[in-house]
Parts: C-alpha cells; sequence; structure tokens
C-alpha cells in the first residue's frame, strides 16, 4: 500500500515539476529582427527551459504599446529614438539598456529586376529608377526603417524628387512584401530583410555616411519579470551572436560567456 502510495506521489510530482518551472516572457521586438531573434529564442528556451513570446512590429508600435500598459518584459528598437521615448517615461529598468546590434539600409528590387549594381552616392536619382513605379519605405515620420530612408535620402539629394512617390508601409517587412509581390520595382529596407526574402535581390548600398547609424538597443521593462535577466544575458552571449551574425546583422558588444 505504501509502496502504491509512493509511485503515486512520485508521478504527480513529476507531472507538476515541468509546470512550476515554466517559466515565460514575452518580448517587443523591431519586426526586421524576426527571422534572428525567432532562432535566438528558441536557443534560449532550449538552454534555460524558459519559454519566449515574441512581439514583432514596427519600434515606434511597440514603444507606443509599451506605454499604454501593454506586459513586455523585454523591449528591443532597431533605433535609438524609440528607446529614448520609452526610457524618457520611465518605462524600463535603469541598468539594463545596452546597444546590442547593427545593421546596413539597403536598395532592393525584385530578383528578376533588369536593375542591379546601383551606385549609390552624392545626386542618387532613386525616383528615376523607380520610373513609373513607387518606392517602397516604411513609414519616414516614425517607424526606424523610414526615418533612416528619409535621412538617407536627403543626405544624398535624393528627397525632393522621391518623396512624391513613396509607397509607405507600417513595418520594414511590410516594404520588404511590396517589392517581393510585385508591387513596387524598388524600396528601401535593412540588409537584413533582403537576405531572408528569397524573391528579392539587394542592388544597392546605402553608404553609412548619409544617414544615422543602424543600432538596436534592448532592455528590460519597468515591470519585466525575474526571468528577463537571464534573457537579456543569453542574449549577449556567444551562442546568440553565432544566430545575428548569421542573419546579416552585427554585433556592436564584446560578447559575455
Amino acid at each position: 500500500m505504501f509502496a502504491r502510495l509512493f509511485a503515486i506521489f512520485a508521478v504527480s510530482l513529476a507531472a507538476a515539476q515541468p509546470l512550476a518551472a515554466q517559466q515565460m516572457i514575452t518580448v517587443f521586438a523591431a519586426a526586421s529582427m524576426k527571422n534572428a531573434l525567432d532562432g535566438a529564442n528558441a536557443a534560449f528556451t532550449k538552454a534555460t527551459g524558459t519559454k519566449v513570446v515574441a512581439s514583432y512590429a514596427a519600434s515606434s508600435a511597440l514603444a507606443k504599446q509599451i506605454e499604454g500598459g501593454a506586459p513586455a518584459d523585454v523591449f528591443i528598437s532597431a533605433d535609438l529614438q524609440w528607446m529614448d521615448y520609452v526610457s524618457g517615461k520611465t518605462l524600463i529598468k535603469p541598468g539594463t539598456r545596452l546597444n546590442l546590434l547593427g545593421n546596413r539600409l539597403v536598395l532592393i528590387a525584385a530578383a528578376d529586376s533588369k536593375l542591379d549594381k546601383v551606385e549609390i552616392a552624392k545626386g542618387f536619382d532613386i525616383a528615376k529608377l523607380a520610373g513609373d513605379g513607387r518606392i517602397a519605405v516604411a513609414d519616414v515620420k516614425a517607424v526606424p526603417a523610414g526615418l533612416y530612408a528619409k535621412a538617407a535620402l536627403e543626405a544624398l539629394g535624393a528627397w525632393t524628387a522621391a518623396e512624391p512617390k513613396l509607397a509607405m508601409a507600417e513595418n520594414v517587412r511590410a516594404t520588404l512584401a511590396f517589392v517581393a509581390r510585385g508591387e513596387t520595382p524598388v524600396g528601401i529596407v535593412y540588409e537584413t530583410d533582403a537576405k531572408v526574402e528569397p524573391k528579392v535581390k539587394v542592388v544597392g548600398v546605402f553608404p553609412e555616411s548619409s544617414h544615422p547609424p543602424i543600432t538596436y538597443p534592448l532592455a528590460a521593462t519597468a515591470t519585466a519579470s525575474p526571468a528577463a535577466a537571464s534573457y537579456i544575458n543569453f542574449l549577449r552571449g556567444p551562442a546568440a551572436k553565432t544566430i545575428f551574425e548569421k542573419y546579416g546583422f552585427s554585433f556592436l558588444i564584446k560578447p559575455v560567456s
């Protein structure tokens, strides 16, 4: 009798342990990070048992959601501006912010386009390249990819002619889709976006001097669970670095062990 009760207790305890140990964190991350961060999240879950739920959108939209009380543990923005915004609202934990990743801004066309090897420099005429079509960009008023694109076009003297032809999207992945579906002949996205979409090709790279450095800061939110600290530490480590670099991001910090 005692042996039977002990066996039942042992089975019940074994069944309960995974539930007790199953922690979960919610990450709000820039849309351009999806493929790479999905890979990093899977590796983190495998290593720790902690589940990660990721919500991807424009950094501007995510910052506003956090301001509105959305339950996020970690925020990863595609620019400094929107991290500064949530920081200014005291919505991140002091001491947790760091600049993790870098990226490049590129001009893309459909994979079968005749456009190829476009030199992007002062006097670059993107409006002429688009012909009768439009130029896909993320929202130039709020979304980081759009803000970088506008800055670059202004610096190169191409903005005035390009502005009437812009087809603005809600985030950089939607911008990518415009070109992949053939709805616009050209678009401006991050290099990492172009890398994961076989229906487009990179035809030019914007000079880094034409726009602010593309920087991805991350931080734990003010309401983050304790598990957020180990997650951030993982993203700073060599395993995550390998994943991010595989997808074309540059790693801006020295990896921690």
